[in-house]
């Protein structure tokens, strides 16, 4: 099964590289927009892999039930015992799959997620299968999100991909031969970035395993005065978000 995963895995990289150039750890997304606009060529790619992905998932599913025997009623992956939602001490698919009914793109939502429609999987027992079936429908939900945005950005195509604000936004390259003042900016924010107004911020995103935090305090200055990351975890006994940890083994 983890081989059949690479093969879609590569595909994504590919569309990856086709538009920022790189595979992996990309700078494409950055402060105003885009490093660059979507390059020719990308639409009827993407539309290929959309149009691939539902027949893979089929194929996982496939695989996985009729290898691991999931959907006996005495498989070791179900359980009789159903955990409500007061019981469940896990975030994202874990606790979807415990009964409870959250999920941020939808009831908290950011970027585009308002605009688009799409099912967020909701199972009571809590047990390996659900968790399982879980994860299977949020891939097949995920599709359905890309391809209502990819409808939106080709009826986009030639607006603007960045903000045209040069306190944070770096001038075009062409500019600098022929602006002092476009030379000027550049300059400034490439040696001393750019000030964000003194304040603080908390914003989290739906990630794989649930919610993914940041928060953000500053001084007015060009860097973060504090920075916290808030990790989709498992919450501890009492539900204080922190994953149980071992104990050390060395005084170090």
């Amino acid at each position: 099964m983890f081989w059949y995963a690479f093969r879609e895995r590569e595909m994504i990289l590919d569309l990856s590289e086709l538009v920022a150039g790189y595979r992996m750890h990309t700078r494409y997304f950055q402060t105003g927009g885009l490093a660059e606009d979507i390059p020719p060529g990308f639409y009827p790619e993407c539309r290929k892999f959309v149009e691939w992905m539902p027949k893979a998932i089929a194929d996982y599913d496939t695989l996985l039930r009729n290898e691991r025997d999931l959907e006996r009623p005495h498989s070791r992956t179900r359980t009789t015992e159903s955990r409500g939602r007061d019981r469940a001490r896990a975030v994202g698919p874990c606790a979807a799959a415990s009964g409870v009914d959250w999920d941020l793109r939808r009831d908290d939502p950011y970027l585009f997620y308002d605009r688009v429609n799409f099912r967020v999987p909701v199972l009571p027992h809590g047990d390996t299968y659900d968790r399982y079936r879980v994860r299977i429908e949020e891939m097949r939900a995920s599709v359905e999100i890309v391809e209502q945005c990819l409808d939106r950005l080709e009826r986009l195509e030639g607006e603007p991909w960045i903000a045209d604000d040069r306190k944070v936004v770096l001038p075009p390259r062409e500019e600098l031969h022929t602006s002092m003042e476009s030379l000027i900016h550049h300059f400034k924010i490439v040696t001393e970035g750019y000030r964000v107004p003194e304040g603080e911020v908390y914003v989290a995103v739906e990630s794989a395993r649930g919610e993914l935090g940041c928060y953000i305090v500053s001084d007015g200055g060009p860097r973060p005065w504090r920075v916290k990351f808030r990790a989709p975890v498992v919450r501890g006994p009492r539900g204080d978000g922190r994953r149980p940890c071992r104990a050390r083994t060395s005084p170090t």
